[in-house]
């Protein structure tokens, strides 16, 4: 595993290194069992240290997770075990549908990003009020089925993921819902072409 362990403003010793080595394995190996690529990034938040994980591997595999604590250690493990556990529910859902497309590489358009700018004329508390709207990437919209977009939200813990379903060939978007449920929007223009 090709494994990148930074800090911003913080420096990372040579042991947090090794047990960020430790556990990594540890996790690819039990999941995987081939080549990844893993970038650790460590960084103060105010008073307490932020681990965030980053994981790419073969076949489209993007694994995302982050967590704080008041020491560096604690919040790499905290970040570690909550990537364990979307990879166990994962791969039991994969073993109760009798396949693995859902890591297969599929087919996707690219949406393009743009940044809107609020009026910057008004005083600092009308900025506050209206924040800029910003968009970082471009961003791949996979053709999937709902279950798979379920799956990849999970897996990349994204608040929200914009997909082509693959049943229709229209846009959805799925998201985490405020009680902890997932939400699937599939738009109405859609239906109502069919109808």
């Amino acid at each position: 595993m090709n494994l990148s362990v930074k800090g911003k403003q913080i420096d990372v010793g040579d042991a947090l290194r090794a047990h960020v080595k430790t556990r990594l394995d540890e996790l690819v190996g039990k999941y995987f069992g081939d080549t990844m690529e893993a970038t650790v990034t460590f960084s103060r938040d105010a008073h307490l240290f932020r681990a965030d994980i980053l994981i790419s591997g073969k076949r489209g595999v993007l694994l995302q997770s982050t967590s704080s604590s008041s020491e560096p250690y604690p919040a790499f493990d905290s970040a570690v075990d909550r990537l364990s556990g979307r990879l166990r529910r994962h791969k039991t859902k994969l073993k109760q549908h009798h396949h693995d497309t859902t890591l297969e590489k599929v087919d996707s358009s690219v949406a393009n990003a743009f940044v809107l700018n609020g009026d910057a004329s008004g005083s600092e508390d009308e900025v506050g009020d209206s924040p800029a709207i910003v968009a970082e990437m471009t961003t791949p919209i996979e053709t999937l089925t709902v279950g798979e977009a379920v799956m990849r939200l999970d897996l990349k813990d994204l608040p929200a993921l914009l997909f082509r379903n693959r049943s229709h060939g229209g846009l959805n978007m799925i998201y985490r819902r405020q009680d902890g449920n997932i939400g699937w929007v599939d738009p109405a223009e859609r239906v109502a072409k069919t109808a």
